[in-house]
C-alpha cells in the first residue's frame, strides 16, 4: 500500500460518496469544505485518477471511484472494528452501534433490545434509525456494527451479508374518517395525496414494480418521504392523504385504531427483513448476542402470528 494514503483520505472519500455532496460530508466529519476537498484531491493525486465527477447536480463516482469505494470502506471498517476489539478486551465497557430501518424500530427491535440487555447489562447500546442506503453505507465504513431491516437493491448490498429474520409486506393506510377506506384498487388512489417511498428506501423498487406490472403510472399528487413521524402526523391530520408504508411502521397504529389499512392488494411487495453485516467479518461477542436476541424475537413473532391465524 502507498504510505502516502492516510486514514483521513479514505474516511473523507467515503463520507463524500455516501453524502453525495461536499457540504453534507463536511458536516458529518466536522470539517470545512475546503479541508475535505483538499483531502480528496490529495487522494486522487496519489492514485493518479479521478474518483468523482462534479457538476451542478452533485457528485457522481467514476467507474474507478465505485471500485475503490468498496475497498476504502472495507479498510476503514476493519480498522474501526479492530480498535473496538482492543478497547473492549479489557475493562472498558463494550459499545454496540445498531442501525435500524423504521419498519423494525417499533416492532421487532424493542423485544430484542430488552432481551439482549438482560444478558449484557454492561454493553452500551446505540440505536440509529435511517434510510437503507445511509445505514448500509455507514455499516460498510465501520460506523455501525449491524443493520436490521429490509433487504435492499443488489448494489446497496455489496460487501454485506444478509440473514433473514422474517417477511413483511407494504400496506396502504389512511385516517379512520377518510373516504379512501372504500378504495379497493390502486389506480383509484390518484384521487388522494399519496405519501410515497423515496428513491433511497428499500420498499421503493417493490412498490414501483407492482405499479408497473398493473399499468399504473406514478402518482402525480405525491409526497416522497421516509419519515415515519411526518407520514403518521400528516395521514392522521388530513383525510385526503393515504400512506404507502411498510406494515411494521404502522402495525401499532392499525391495531389501536388510529389508522386503517385499505383493502388493496399489496401481495407483490412482500420482502425479506433481516440482519445485515460485513461479509467475512468476525463478530464480537456482543454482536453475536444481539443477533441471537433478534432471531429469538423474530421466532416468537412468527409463532404469535401463526397462533392468531
Amino acid at each position: 500500500m502507498d504510505r502516502r494514503i492516510k486514514f483521513r483520505h479514505l474516511d473523507t472519500f467515503s463520507a463524500i460518496a455516501r453524502a453525495g455532496s461536499f457540504k453534507k460530508a463536511a458536516a458529518e466529519l466536522n470539517l470545512s469544505q475546503p479541508a475535505i476537498s483538499k483531502a480528496l484531491k490529495e487522494l486522487e493525486g496519489i492514485l493518479g485518477t479521478d474518483l468523482m465527477e462534479r457538476d451542478r447536480s452533485g457528485i457522481k463516482l467514476t467507474q474507478k471511484g465505485e471500485v475503490f469505494l468498496q475497498f476504502a470502506e472495507q479498510s476503514t471498517a476493519a480498522l474501526r472494528h479492530g480498535l473496538r476489539s482492543v478497547r473492549t478486551s479489557g475493562d472498558a465497557k463494550e459499545h454496540l452501534n445498531i442501525g435500524v430501518l423504521p419498519s423494525v424500530a417499533s416492532g421487532l427491535l424493542p423485544a430484542a433490545v430488552s432481551a439482549f440487555l438482560k444478558g449484557n447489562p454492561d454493553t452500551l447500546l446505540e440505536v440509529h434509525e435511517g434510510p437503507h442506503t445511509d445505514l448500509t453505507s455507514r455499516l460498510r465504513s465501520g460506523k455501525l456494527d449491524l443493520v436490521v431491516g429490509r433487504l435492499g437493491r443488489p448494489q446497496s448490498m455489496q460487501g454485506l451479508v444478509f440473514r433473514q429474520l422474517c417477511s413483511e409486506e407494504v400496506v396502504v393506510v389512511a385516517a379512520p374518517q377518510s373516504n379512501a377506506r372504500s378504495i379497493h384498487r390502486f389506480e383509484d388512489l390518484d384521487r388522494f395525496r399519496v405519501l410515497y417511498p423515496p428513491q433511497d428506501s428499500a420498499i421503493r423498487p417493490l412498490v414501483a414494480r407492482m405499479l408497473i406490472s398493473r399499468g399504473i403510472p406514478l402518482f402525480p399528487n405525491r409526497i416522497e418521504t421516509a419519515s415515519a413521524a411526518f407520514g403518521r402526523a400528516l395521514t392522521l391530520a388530513d383525510p385526503n392523504t393515504v400512506w404507502i408504508i411498510s406494515r411494521g411502521v404502522v402495525l401499532g397504529d392499525i391495531e389501536e385504531g388510529r389508522l386503517v389499512r385499505l383493502e388493496v392488494d399489496t401481495g407483490p411487495t412482500v420482502g425479506a427483513v433481516g440482519i445485515m453485516s460485513i461479509a467475512d467479518d468476525v463478530p464480537t461477542p456482543a454482536i453475536r448476542a444481539f443477533s441471537s436476541a433478534l432471531i429469538r424475537a423474530a421466532n416468537r413473532g412468527a409463532e404469535a402470528n401463526a397462533n392468531s391465524d
